[in-house]
């Protein structure tokens, strides 16, 4: 495979979250841009975290459970934020997704949020770029559960 960039598959009309909306307006985003998640930037539009629709369930169902109002992004949103340059190469990046980290990066470059690649930006860079494993004429996989086998 050749070298595969971030910066050829890389979102990069990214729907960046506010640092100060409410997870009542993420939520409201995180439907109308029909995304998973998104980066949280401050106002010089430099990634501060990560917000999932999971870390916005589990506020909704608090909120409801307690009667009360809607916390603030900045309470909810992940710091820990793992992030990619434009020049960060496909496979590194597919390698690291293969254990149990974020199915999306925020693509920085000079510190601004530039882009966003997830696993589909992955697995569709994959897919062009390994064309001889694809073209091949191969027989389906036959997959069989026996409900015996099962233990």
């Amino acid at each position: 495979m050749l070298s595969i960039l971030v910066k050829d598959y890389m979102q990069s009309n990214v729907q960046a979250i506010p640092a100060s909306a409410s997870v009542r307006e993420v939520v409201e985003h995180l439907l109308k841009w029909n995304v998973t998640g998104a980066p949280v930037v401050d106002q010089q539009h430099r990634v501060i975290g990560f917000v999932s629709e999971q870390d916005c369930i589990k506020d909704m169902l608090n909120s409801a459970f307690y009667a009360e109002e809607s916390d603030s992004v900045a309470r909810i949103m992940r710091r820990d934020v793992l992030s990619v340059t434009p020049d960060t190469s496909i496979l590194e990046i597919a390698e690291t997704m293969l254990g149990n980290k974020p199915k999306n990066y925020p693509v920085i470059e000079h510190g601004k949020l530039v882009g966003l690649i997830n696993r589909r930006h992955i697995l569709s860079a994959l897919r062009e770029n390994n064309g001889s494993y694809f073209s091949l004429k191969r027989s389906s996989p036959e997959f069989a559960v026996h409900s015996g086998d099962i233990q």
